[in-house]
């Protein structure tokens, strides 16, 4: 069974940064490309950031790009989020996703398997 847990979520204020976790198991980590999702408020869920299986090919939403970067150790099964410069704008539950393929992608329907989320609030 795939599980995917998000940790690393919190407060924090404008300005700020933060590193979200997710630990993966049930699945060989190193062949899925991986993603970072949010849903805000009132929000459809959007794709945030995505890497291919090796890591090395990435890709970024614009409202994130330049303040966050997405990476993954292949060998901690870990995927990881680093976010800077946070803008209460970017308060939102954040999902961490996999999907049945190497190649990363953007949109919700093409991920298999989701975390719970984890709580990101950023205050101004």
């Amino acid at each position: 069974q795939v599980q995917l847990v998000e940790s690393g979520g919190g407060l924090v204020q404008a300005g700020g940064s933060l590193r979200l976790s997710c630990a993966a198991s049930g699945l060989t980590f190193s062949s899925a490309a991986m993603g970072w999702f949010r849903r805000a408020p009132g929000k459809e869920r959007e794709f945030v950031a995505g890497l291919n299986r090796g890591g090395a090919s990435t890709y970024y939403g614009d409202s994130v790009k330049g303040r966050f970067t997405i990476s993954r150790d292949n060998v901690k099964n870990a995927l990881y989020l680093h976010m800077n410069s946070l803008k209460p704008e970017d308060t939102a539950v954040y999902y961490c996703a996999a999907r049945n393929g190497m190649i990363l992608r953007t949109t919700e329907r093409e991920y298999d398997y989701w975390g719970q989320g984890t709580q990101v609030t950023v205050s101004s």
